[in-house]
């Protein structure tokens, strides 16, 4: 157990979306600034692999949803590409993070939703992405089944989100980095007591990739895959709606 003042809800349930809905309202403004620090700038990479894979080139008009949006960094990746004509929905249920994301790129539309209820119809979406946001959901399966739910037949979902790397040494220097450096780290610019043991703990507490794959298939995605990222800190899940 990571040294937090309280044991972290991550397993679930209404008290983990209290937390998480707080703990992001209160660390929204230095949230971008240390997403870029702590990771080294690799999450703007790997933002970019996210909308590579998503295939809105199939449909450049299309509307695409970003699940857990945050302050529209995934949703902007997308938005800005070049040849993109369509409207990205930025979603989240913390609007103060929305806020702050306001005007990064044209052709975002944000809403403050929960990803577990979304306020769109059936076969609404071209494709869709979520950026290190499926571990925050209080019901995984719940929130992989309404995403399936608001996406057209053979539409994309992209998921980007933090692993643990299955091989040594490098598992055993980023769970060292993960479980103290980053924390540290995270405290000091933040000025929130756990917010950063949050990330550690909720990514060790997540299903692995074969799982999180299995599951996805099981709510409603058909030729699911991954790929693991700079040694498997990061993990690129695509699924499409069947």
């Amino acid at each position: 157990m990571l040294a937090t003042d309280r044991k972290l809800p991550v397993s679930g349930g209404a008290e983990k979306r209290s937390y998480v809905r707080g703990m992001f309202h209160a660390i929204a403004p230095s949230y971008d600034f240390l997403n870029h620090l702590l990771s080294l700038n690799l999450d703007k990479r790997w933002r970019r692999k996210a909308v590579e894979r998503l295939n809105w080139e199939r449909k450049p008009d299309g509307r695409y949803l970003d699940l857990c949006a945050g302050t529209l960094d995934l949703a902007a990746t997308l938005a800005r590409r070049p040849g993109f004509r369509g409207v990205v929905i930025g979603s989240d249920f913390v609007p103060r993070m929305l806020q702050l994301g306001r005007g990064k790129a044209e052709r975002i539309v944000s809403v403050t939703a929960d990803a577990l209820d979304l306020p769109h119809a059936d076969a609404t979406f071209d494709g869709a992405t979520v950026g290190f946001g499926v571990r925050n959901f209080m019901d995984l399966d719940a929130g992989l089944r309404e995403a399936a739910r608001v996406l057209k037949p053979g539409a994309r979902f992209v998921i980007l989100e933090m692993s643990i790397p299955p091989w040594q040494p490098l598992r055993g220097l980023f769970l060292l980095y993960f479980r103290h450096i980053l924390p540290t780290i995270g405290r000091m610019v933040s000025r929130h007591s756990n917010a950063y043991n949050w990330l550690p703990e909720s990514v060790l507490a997540f299903p692995e990739p074969k799982a999180l794959a299995a599951r996805m298939t099981s709510a409603g995605f058909r030729d699911v895959s991954w790929s693991l990222l700079f040694g498997g800190i990061c993990a690129l899940h695509v699924g499409v709606r069947a």
